[in-house]
């Protein structure tokens, strides 16, 4: 016999704190990610046109996988 579980009110407040934590690492790797790929086409390492061409090819992989998706 399946037994379902209630969230309590402080199982929701853990979640919605856990969820704002992924929310900051996630805008700072986003941050970190951006100031590396500025400071790559501002040394002349790479173009923006390099960076956004690389991106396309990257989200069409993504978008179309050459395997199952689970």
């Amino acid at each position: 016999m399946e037994r379902t579980r209630t969230l309590t009110a402080m199982d929701e407040v853990h979640m919605a704190a856990k969820l704002a934590d992924l929310k900051e690492e996630h805008y700072r790797n986003t941050l970190a990610l951006s100031t590396i790929i500025e400071l790559l086409i501002d040394k002349g390492i790479l173009t923006r046109e390099e960076v956004e061409r690389k991106a396309a090819e990257l989200d069409s992989f993504m978008a179309h996988p050459p395997y199952p998706m689970a």
